[in-house]
């Protein structure tokens, strides 16, 4: 099963893997974590069991196999192909539906750099698959950038969001592309206009990509408001900037 996004970055969601744990600072307030409990009430399938607990689900393997418009989609937004209960058997078979499918174009985000890493390096990334890694802070998140410098792949990118810090000076040699976004959700944390223009003002320098995502329920101007209010503006300005699509 595969659905229809709302992310501003992508066009469809694929879960064949359902379920996570918290590993760092960008996890404590876990959107698909409150999304897993709604799907959960409503008696969701795949969801049956909450969503600390990891499942792999065979059976939306074939899902983007069948759909034949060319696809961008987010893969495993409700958990982490690299989770440690994912058996490296089933990643396999993830990679190679994406393999089989050029037409599509595939984001495979993780928190888990160090696995992904491994993984790219023993087994290659096709050309239609973007491998990102989440960049929450200078603590956890900015480790990761170097595990993903050193997987081979055609296409990188950082999602910096929920951006909780300055993350400081980044080496964004083989990134391609950076998104950031501050947090949503009735407990989330300011995003500092300061630190975005931070990270944009590095990507321009070095030649990224860069893609604003949101503002969260934090303004510019520090004061809390719905999302929708706050808008997607960086500056006066949308920045939508992406690598290109597979779509072959």
């Amino acid at each position: 099963m595969t659905t229809t996004s709302r992310i501003e970055w992508t066009e469809r969601t694929w879960n064949p893997v359902v379920g996570c744990t918290k590993i760092s600072a960008g996890c404590k307030f876990c959107y698909a974590e409150v999304m897993a409990r709604r799907l959960q009430a409503i008696g969701a399938k795949g969801y049956e069991q909450g969503f600390k607990t990891v499942r792999i689900l065979p059976e939306r393997l074939r899902d983007p196999v069948l759909r034949r418009p060319p696809t961008l989609y987010f893969v495993n937004s409700m958990s982490d192909l690299f989770h440690d209960q994912v058996p490296e058997e089933f990643i396999d078979q993830v990679f190679e539906v994406m393999r089989s499918t050029p037409r599509h174009t595939y984001q495979v985000l993780t928190k888990r750099g160090q696995r992904l890493a491994r993984y790219a390096r023993k087994n290659g990334v096709p050309d239609n698959v973007w491998i990102g890694v989440s960049v929450e802070n200078k603590r956890h998140g900015v480790p990761r950038i170097a595990h993903l410098q050193s997987a081979p792949a055609a296409t990188r990118f950082l999602s910096v969001e929920p951006l909780l810090e300055d993350v400081g000076v980044l080496d964004l040699s083989g990134i391609d592309w950076v998104i950031v976004g501050g947090e949503s959700g009735h407990k989330a944390r300011p995003m500092d206009i300061a630190w975005a223009r931070n990270v944009q003002r590095q990507c321009l320098e070095q030649g990224v990509l860069f893609f604003f995502k949101q503002w969260g329920n934090w303004g510019p101007d520090g004061l809390r408001r719905t999302k929708k209010a706050n808008g997607r503006k960086l500056d006066g300005r949308t920045w939508d900037e992406m690598p290109s699509l597979a779509m072959s």
